[in-house]
């Protein structure tokens, strides 16, 4: 789908704020609501719009400690891979989880309200399959967190 100035405006402000009325965003982007509207859904059923969700304040429902796991097997097969990926999929404190490239097989992202539910988290994930090496380094302070992606690389 070719995006042009006006789908790239919508798609800043929807990503700052996903409950905006679509007349609000017709006006910031110079389009009447109908046409705006329209884009949006177009946006929508290409699928560069995925999912509209709550963001919530980790703090404020208790799971205010991220830590970041580093995990390296020995093992490759794509039967290990299918029990790691659903060991991993049934663990809700786990919010990101990417195959990495390098000395790191993968990497999780997890969420605890303190060191205690981190261990039982770990207790979890070595327990569904075989790893070489856990790694586990607990963010001292959250710098920059974002969820809107830099659209200046559309073309």
């Amino acid at each position: 789908m070719k995006l042009d100035s006006i789908d790239i405006k919508i798609l800043e402000i929807l990503q700052q704020d996903a409950e905006l009325q679509v007349a609000e965003v017709a006006q910031r982007v110079g389009l009447s609501t109908t046409p705006c509207w329209r884009r949006i859904q177009r946006l929508k059923e290409s699928g560069v719009i995925t999912r509209q969700v709550a963001l919530l304040d980790a703090q404020k429902v208790n799971v205010g400690v991220t830590v970041f796991v580093s995990v390296r097997t020995s093992t490759h097969s794509q039967q290990w891979f299918e029990t790691f990926k659903a060991t991993v999929q049934a663990i809700p404190e786990v919010v990101e989880f990417y195959r990495m490239s390098g000395d790191v097989d993968y990497l999780l992202r997890v969420v605890v309200p303190d060191i205690a539910a981190y261990d039982r988290v770990y207790k979890r994930l070595i327990a569904g399959t075989q790893l070489h090496d856990v790694s586990s380094s607990f963010a001292m302070e959250e710098l920059k967190l974002t969820t809107a992606l830099p659209l200046g690389y559309v073309s």
